[in-house]
């Protein structure tokens, strides 16, 4: 038999043979550190995407990839989450709290003025470095199993709350405490304000942890000493903390003295700016609201806390619409008794709609945002946090949908608004680091050493010992 010359010339028959491999290499996965699949991604982007099969790739510190579950071909990771019955979304932002105060929780609930007649003489009693530091670390704790992967904390001794921080892989702004009476960790009257330089000083450059000013209130901080802390945070580049339009009384002596509104008032001292984060604003009027939205200023809308204390409703739906940077926050546990901001969400639907005396605001997804975005922007941060978006910082909460309450799930920001709990957290990622893993709270030292791909196992609801060494359930 003859056989026939082929039709197409040697190189292009070569070239044929090739080809299979030079596709195989092209195809070659990515390496990554991190990878979840299967899971209901809610990515909290400007385009509100989400991805029913979704998967999120982590390398080191950042994102590097969200999308559909054909993106998890493209990848490979040593260690692989499978997120099946799991939202996955960016972690929740706690603007404001007092987190060692959890020693204290449940003294006081109830009583009038209780400022004055409960916090202030127990700590000044009772607070010392070892407080804050444990009551700090149990705190934090309990934040990570609420699905918080950044917090704002205004308390003394803010060293001890940066070093349980570190020891936790938590992300947090840690503000010293200035006050115009001698404080438990300053003999002296503002003494905080020596405190406060050194210690943003120290942790400049920490990846984790910032430090800050925190003057208390106006009424506990004089305005020289509220403009030397102006200054301070020009010079340093440091985010200022402070209570404002939070109290009655506040609001009344400043329109004494000074005929001024609490917002006005800082502002006329030079604290009214883009590194202002002021919690509380209740009693703040539309004027103000243009204000703040002129100054860049930060708001922490601690809903709970205000509600419990019968002080009033922040006109936060008005801010929103005004472009002011809102964030959540549940203010300290003596106040709001818990530190998770999931379970802020549905009372700040609900109380929001109550007090418009209409159904149609805050809805459910504007109150996702809040916990999220929102608090990225409210600490000027959103270019880093608050959404699932490549090149931003890997902070991710995986968050159970299997509990009775959460089936059926046909809309994520509505089962997580109206009817997700805390203990619905299944995962908790910060930096990049697995820091809760199925329930049991990790040292936060670091990604724990891969193991077989796959869904790990779930931990029986008991009470057990973490690795932190605190008790929980």
């Amino acid at each position: 038999m003859i056989s026939r010359p082929s039709r197409f010339p040697w190189w292009f028959r070569l070239l044929l043979l090739v080809a299979p491999a030079t596709r195989l290499c092209a195809a070659e996965p990515t390496p990554a550190d991190l990878m979840i699949t299967h899971g209901h991604v809610v990515t909290m982007n400007d385009q509100r995407e989400v991805f029913m099969d979704g998967v999120v790739v982590i390398r080191g510190s950042r994102l590097v990839a969200v999308g559909p579950a054909a993106l998890a071909t493209q990848y490979t990771a040593p260690k692989v989450i499978d997120a099946r019955g799991a939202l996955v979304l960016p972690g929740m932002i706690n603007t404001h709290t007092h987190a060692s105060m959890t020693v204290f929780r449940g003294l006081g609930d109830d009583v009038p003025d209780r400022l004055r007649r409960f916090i202030f003489p127990l700590e000044k009693a009772l607070v010392d470095r070892d407080l804050v530091y444990w009551g700090g670390l149990h705190g934090i704790v309990e934040m990570i199993e609420g699905g918080v992967t950044t917090f704002v904390d205004m308390y003394y001794f803010e060293e001890e709350v940066a070093r349980a921080s570190r020891q936790a892989g938590m992300r947090a702004i840690v503000g010293q405490t200035i006050v115009n009476f001698p404080a438990p960790d300053a003999p002296e009257p503002y003494g905080g304000i020596a405190r406060a330089r050194q210690l943003i000083t120290n942790l400049r450059g920490d990846p984790l942890i910032t430090g800050a000013l925190a003057p208390h209130a106006p009424y506990t901080v004089d305005a020289t000493r509220l403009r030397e802390i102006a200054t301070l945070s020009a010079e340093l580049d440091a985010p200022v903390l402070i209570h404002l339009a939070e109290m009655t009384d506040e609001v009344a002596t400043l329109r004494k003295e000074h005929n001024q509104t609490p917002v006005e008032y800082l502002d006329a001292l030079g604290l009214l700016n883009r590194r202002l984060v002021a919690a509380h604003c209740i009693f703040v009027n539309a004027s103000d609201i243009s204000l703040l939205h002129r100054r860049d200023a930060g708001v922490a809308h601690a809903m709970v806390a205000n509600i419990k204390s019968a002080k009033g409703v922040s006109p936060v739906v008005q801010m929103e619409q005004a472009g002011v940077r809102v964030g959540l926050a549940t203010d300290g546990p003596m106040s709001g008794n818990t530190l998770d901001v999931m379970g802020q969400l549905g009372y700040v639907a609900k109380v929001h709609k109550l007090d418009r005396k209409d159904r149609n605001v805050m809805p459910a997804v504007q109150v996702v945002e809040l916990a999220t975005r929102g608090g990225a922007r409210a600490l000027h941060r959103e270019q880093e946090l608050g959404s699932l978006e490549p090149g931003k910082l890997a902070d991710v909460i995986l968050v159970d949908v299997a509990a009775t309450a959460m089936v059926p799930l046909y809309d994520p920001y509505a089962a997580l608004v109206y009817a997700a709990s805390p203990r619905d957290v299944r995962t908790t990622i910060i930096h990049g680091r697995i820091v809760m893993e199925d329930r049991r709270v990790l040292s936060g030292a670091g990604i724990p050493a891969a193991g077989p791909a796959g869904r790990v196992t779930r931990t029986p609801p008991c009470r057990r010992s973490n690795s932190l060494g605190i008790s929980s359930m």
